[in-house]
């Protein structure tokens, strides 16, 4: 099965890839030739990823799923939110100084709960249904920086249950209890199990056949 994912993000294909195996082979704007910055307009997760999803199903006709991610932090109203990417003023997909700018707001807090927020859109060739998959891990932000792996804010996200950040976790920890990943199970079991309906079909069809 071949699927395009929305995004040229290198980090964001390994990863996927990483947690969807070998039994889906996933292409990027690049392998499709899409060299266009698809707009993200909109103020939802959801809504972004649907806008991405939609962008590359009608220009190209290919099945696709697109994601969005926010970091939402309890003592700043939910911020960064959809704006994780672009939050520091004036830049776009700056970790550094989108991870500077959260700290200096936190740092007089001690509240520092929050949690990361991924949203999967499939839209599917022969299927006008489109499927949201949602994930989320909870956590707090670190009072500094820590760990060189990951990207975006995973040097100051702390998942509960580790006494470690996303940055310092190593990928194939985070790939199995991060929001990404949780979001990327529920879309594989709705694809497999997909799957496994067509092969039936295709069974019973040649049975009949026969």
């Amino acid at each position: 099965m071949k699927i395009v994912f929305a995004t040229n993000n290198q980090h964001k294909l390994d990863e996927i890839r990483s947690i969807l195996g070998n039994s889906i082979e996933v292409l990027s704007l690049k392998d499709i030739g899409c060299d266009v910055d698809i707009p993200e307009t909109a103020d939802t997760l959801e809504g972004n990823a649907l806008q991405k999803a939609q962008y590359v199903h009608h220009h190209y006709h290919l099945s696709c799923f697109a994601d969005d991610t926010g970091l939402e932090v309890e003592a700043l109203n939910g911020e960064p939110g959809v704006h994780s990417a672009r939050y520091a003023e004036g830049t776009d997909h700056n970790s550094e100084a989108n991870m500077q700018k959260l700290l200096m707001k936190l740092q007089n807090e001690d509240h520092r709960n929050a949690r990361f927020r991924t949203v999967i859109a499939l839209i599917e060739n022969g299927n006008a249904d489109m499927k949201l998959f949602e994930g989320i891990v909870n956590g707090c932000i670190t009072r500094e920086k820590s760990g060189a792996e990951g990207f975006g804010y995973d040097p100051i996200f702390q998942p509960d249950g580790y006494d470690h950040t996303f940055a310092e976790l190593g990928m194939d920890i985070k790939n199995a209890i991060s929001h990404r990943a949780r979001a990327v199970k529920k879309l594989a079991e709705y694809l497999s199990e997909e799957a496994r309906g067509f092969l039936e079909a295709r069974g019973k069809k040649q049975e009949a056949r026969e």
